[in-house]
């Protein structure tokens, strides 16, 4: 089996080209090629079936409906594959189609669909939160708005949110930035664990920003992995960062 591994901001994926859909992918399987000890080392596989079809598996072994990220190193990986000539191509994903630019800088732009999302009351917000709110996209994600540094232990966050709120969600710990239209994000992933940066978590956090008055229609969402752009300007939020082709992999 071969492998691509690609990065978006330093959350990896291993990208299988599978289009005579010879190859599924069992959880076990991924949680063995994801193990960073034991395996190749990844926060996810994204098998890639004729369409083309995006399938994503978290670390975990779980499926997943969407990725941010994942999706911008999948369509790099169609391009440097000879499978798409870019620099506009449409992928099918478990949340529905995606359209995806790859523009002459090297940035690559999604059009992620729209951001509904509804605040949380207060008696559920984790200790040290100001805000929250659910936010889908595609996923499920908890935006936790604090003062201060953002997550200084995002895992507890995740934890405090989780027995507060029984549904599975990706948690947002948040904080807005000194400079206008710029926010700080650290991310605990469902089936992976702190990330060093999330797509759509990105664009969850500046949908939830903007409804709180706390940003306009053009976000900059930092993160340990790097800065991702967001656009809330039109129907649909637009996401743009940069995909890296790691290496190539042979797995006996």
């Amino acid at each position: 089996m071969r492998l691509e591994k690609y990065h978006g901001l330093g959350n990896d994926f291993l990208v299988l080209f599978d289009l005579d859909d010879r190859h599924p992918i069992g959880a076990e399987e991924a949680r063995a090629l994801c193990d960073r000890h034991r395996g190749v080392g990844a926060d996810g596989v994204i098998r890639v079936t004729a369409g083309p079809t995006m399938e994503l598996y978290n670390a975990d072994g779980g499926r997943a409906e969407m990725s941010g990220n994942g999706i911008r190193c999948l369509a790099l990986a169609l391009v440097d594959a000879g499978l798409a000539h870019g620099p506009n191509l449409t992928i099918a994903t478990d949340a529905g189609g995606r359209d995806v630019r790859i523009g002459d800088d090297g940035m690559i732009s999604v059009e992620m669909g729209g951001a509904p999302l509804h605040d949380i009351a207060d008696e559920l917000l984790p200790s040290g939160t100001l805000r929250a709110a659910r936010v889908d996209m595609g996923n499920p994600h908890l935006v936790l708005l604090v003062d201060g540094p953002p997550g200084a232990d995002v895992t507890a966050y995740a934890a405090a949110a989780a027995s507060a709120d029984d549904e599975p969600a990706n948690v947002e710990v948040v904080t807005v930035g000194a400079e206008a239209g710029r926010l700080t994000m650290r991310v605990w992933e469902r089936g992976v664990g702190e990330t060093e940066a999330c797509g759509t978590g990105a664009c969850a956090a500046a949908a939830a920003a903007r409804s709180w008055g706390l940003a306009d229609d053009h976000v900059v969402v930092h993160q340990p992995g790097g800065d991702l752009r967001v656009s809330l300007a039109g129907e649909t939020v637009v996401l743009t960062g940069p995909a890296v082709h790691v290496c190539s992999v042979e797995v006996g």
